[in-house]
């Protein structure tokens, strides 16, 4: 594999504290969000709030820039628009807070059609999304998410002990309440595809940190004789250069993505760029340094 980095000499493990002060902030800061997600006081997108969704059709198909330009001069800022597979097919979908939702889909046909007056349009279909579905959905995502900690706990500590588990676990949970907090401070709206892109970098980081407790495993019980720090250090700075090629690429290909993807996937990759830097961070910062801190559990 290429090597970018070549042999380093990193004492990861003599930067501890200044790695647990940061994660510490960024995971109170996602426990914050995840409390003001809970009670319902973030930005919800209406899968979570409750809102309208109108289904269009358009005689002939339409810039979709233009159609939320015109619906945004109309008072619906908010409003989220999406193509569809059919040629011509457009949803909308509004908040319940954005109010209007009584004539939600007449209101929307009145500014749509003003925008584009030759081109016939048809209203195919309203769906109303009420608090009670948005509080099951909010409820589920929140369950998803901690049947997918529990779950990584017991992968790791079959693949390779307990203790590995739990730290891999704790530094999974980091990256997902990291990325929240960030994306909460932000004012991002949060939505299904927000908690898709959570248990994506879930998956991700996890990936990122078995690699690196592979070689720690393996390096202490090469090196019995040796310090643990100094054992864990030589481990992450073996896989250095794999880790950050892979992350490299990784982030490059989700960069696309944020940049020419549409704004329907602005926030999605901008939370699996937040991700993947986060991952890369807490293989090395996080997890490792919570082996070494499990007092006389390493030694085997």
């Amino acid at each position: 594999m290429l090597e970018i980095l070549g042999k380093t000499n990193v004492d990861f493990m003599g930067k501890r504290l200044y790695a647990f002060i940061l994660s510490g902030a960024l995971a109170a800061l996602g426990l914050l969000a995840f409390t003001q997600i809970v009670r319902g006081q973030a930005n919800l997108g209406i899968d979570f709030s409750g809102g309208t969704a109108v289904q269009l059709r358009f005689e002939r198909p339409v810039e979709i820039g233009a159609a939320r330009a015109a619906l945004a001069e109309g008072g619906l800022a908010d409003a989220e628009l999406q193509e569809m597979t059919s040629e011509g097919a457009l949803l909308v979908r509004i908040k319940r807070q954005t109010a209007i939702e009584e004539r939600a889909a007449e209101r929307i046909g009145e500014l749509l059609r003003a925008k584009f007056p030759g081109n016939a349009l048809t209203v195919e279909g309203t769906t109303e999304i009420g608090p009670t579905v948005g509080r099951k959905l909010r409820d589920d995502a929140a369950l998803a998410t901690t049947i997918a900690m529990v779950g990584i706990m017991i992968y790791i500590a079959l693949r390779f002990e307990f203790r590995f588990g739990v730290a891999a676990a704790i530094a999974t949970l980091h990256d997902v309440l990291a990325v929240l907090g960030v994306l909460y401070l932000l004012d991002k709206e949060i939505t299904l595809l927000i908690v898709t892109a959570l248990l994506t970098l879930a998956g991700y980081s996890l990936t990122d940190t078995v690699v690196v407790f592979d070689r720690i495993r393996e390096n202490l019980r090469r090196r019995r004789q040796e310090p643990i720090p100094q054992a864990i250090n030589a481990s992450i700075n073996q896989v250095l250069s794999r880790t950050v090629i892979v992350s490299l690429t990784t982030f490059l290909a989700v960069l696309a993505i944020y940049l020419w993807g549409g704004d329907v996937l602005k926030d999605f990759s901008l939370a699996l760029l937040m991700g993947v830097i986060v991952g890369t961070y807490s293989s090395i910062f996080v997890a490792s340094p919570l082996l070494m801190l499990w007092r006389g559990a390493i030694r085997m």
